[in-house]
């Protein structure tokens, strides 16, 4: 069964951080790994980001970008197109749960996995996690 990794976990392989090597070795257990088109995108903007916070050179951007590219295009991961009613699946999932709260761009990474007819998440961030979990997802942290 197929594991879909957000981008708070898919930015851990390209930063070195605490939880890096954990979302690794996770990652290194699984035979399909399911990027989106979203997670993709969302990773390319924090990655310019940093660089027009200064934290990051221009060229490493650029070959940080390339990088993540190169990456997906190789096993485990798959990178999938995101739903096209992805907004509407969020919209239902807030709808139907008033409580599970999590930010925006969290809720459309569980909107491309009902799309997509996944069940289990890899995430870092908690209140995704809850909401993930309130659907009926199965969910790792790296933490």
């Amino acid at each position: 069964m197929a594991l879909y990794l957000d981008t708070s976990c898919l930015l851990k392989i390209l930063f070195p951080e605490p939880e890096t090597a954990r979302v690794m070795g996770l990652v290194a257990e699984e035979d399909e790994v399911v990027v989106s088109t979203l997670a993709r995108l969302d990773a390319v903007v924090q990655i310019h980001a940093r660089a027009a916070g200064g934290h990051l050179a221009r060229p490493a951007a650029r070959a940080l970008a390339t990088r993540l590219d190169t990456l997906l295009g190789q096993e485990p991961y798959q990178l999938v197109s995101a739903p096209a009613d992805l907004v509407d699946r969020a919209f239902l999932q807030v709808r139907a749960l008033p409580k599970g709260y999590c930010p925006t761009l969290d809720r459309l990474h569980l909107a491309v996995m009902q799309g997509l007819e996944l069940r289990r998440l890899l995430t870092n961030d908690h209140a995704q996690a809850r909401a993930a979990r309130a659907l009926g997802f199965s969910v790792l942290t790296p933490g």
